[in-house]
């Protein structure tokens, strides 16, 4: 049985279908998965980068092409009034629902993500948010500073991992980003003859050329 790291973050609508696609993209595979929420904008500006929403015609096509991917596909998705918002307290209530040591549940992340992807309404509403943390009935309390320690250093550790965006795929050691990957994903849990070789290390070899002054 192959062992998945999940890295998410409820602000990225791509995380959202990439969670609704994952079986039906596995089916027939023996693995496991380990659901990792994570904070996107610390992960970006260790980079250096801009999440999506912050530049406007990225923006524009990021909710084009996830409502074109959940019609052509039959996957739920509605705009949440309000994005980015601060997923902060989100992320926090998933660690919260986890004992200490383990990572929250397939059934919190949803429950998280349809908050956000599902109703069109405010995901940071306070008084949406009190509702599903009762609902959710945390084990420890999200506004603790060990539940803070706890997504800190699932951030960190993905930054260690080499994550950049969210959703992340991490397995046997490798990285595969995006909704898009889940097919590449797939290939690489069925034995796909392409990763046994050299290809996978040929493929991401640096090819020494001109820097961009920052």
């Amino acid at each position: 049985m192959k062992a998945i790291s999940f890295h998410f973050d409820p602000v990225s609508p791509y995380a959202w279908l990439a969670f609704q696609r994952l079986p039906q993209a596995l089916e027939g595979l023996s693995y496991s998965v380990e659901y990792r929420p994570v904070l996107l904008a610390a992960i970006l500006t260790h980079w250096g980068q801009k999440g999506p929403a912050e530049i406007e015609p990225k923006r524009a096509w990021t909710f084009r092409q996830i409502a074109w991917w959940a019609q052509r596909d039959g996957l739920a998705i509605e705009t949440p009034a309000v994005h980015p918002f601060n997923p902060l307290p989100l992320l926090r209530l998933a660690w919260a629902c986890a004992p200490a040591g383990r990572t929250p549940s397939r059934h919190v992340c949803e429950q998280l993500l349809q908050h956000v992807w599902q109703g069109g309404a405010d995901a940071g509403d306070a008084a949406r948010l009190a509702e599903l943390t009762v609902r959710l009935a945390p084990v420890r309390d999200p506004a603790g500073a060990e539940v803070k320690a706890a997504l800190r250093d699932a951030t960190d550790a993905a930054i260690a991992d080499g994550v950049f965006g969210v959703p992340s795929f991490s397995v046997d050691g490798r990285l595969f980003f995006g909704m898009d990957a889940l097919d590449m994903l797939a290939a690489s849990l069925r034995g796909d003859a392409w990763f046994d070789g050299p290809a996978w290390d040929q493929a991401g070899a640096p090819r020494p050329g001109v820097t961009r002054a920052r």
